[in-house]
């Protein structure tokens, strides 16, 4: 048994990518599937509403400031 995993470090070592190489690559591809998904209108919807809620309370804000 002990033989054997040398065996497989040694294989790992040979390749000069380390332990690591296939969770990384996993990663990489996993990152760009989700950046190629697009952006459900559900949420563009509440992007929007923020953005008018947010200008509306900053509008409101400056108001009162100016009194």
């Amino acid at each position: 048994m002990t033989q054997q995993r040398v065996r497989m470090q040694a294989g790992r070592a040979e390749d000069g990518l380390g332990p690591t190489s296939d969770i990384g690559s996993r990663l990489r591809a996993l990152y760009g599937a989700v950046q190629d998904e697009g952006v459900p209108d559900q949420l563009l919807d509440l992007l929007e509403k923020l953005d008018s809620a947010e200008s509306a309370q900053s509008g409101k804000s400056s108001d009162r400031g100016g009194e």
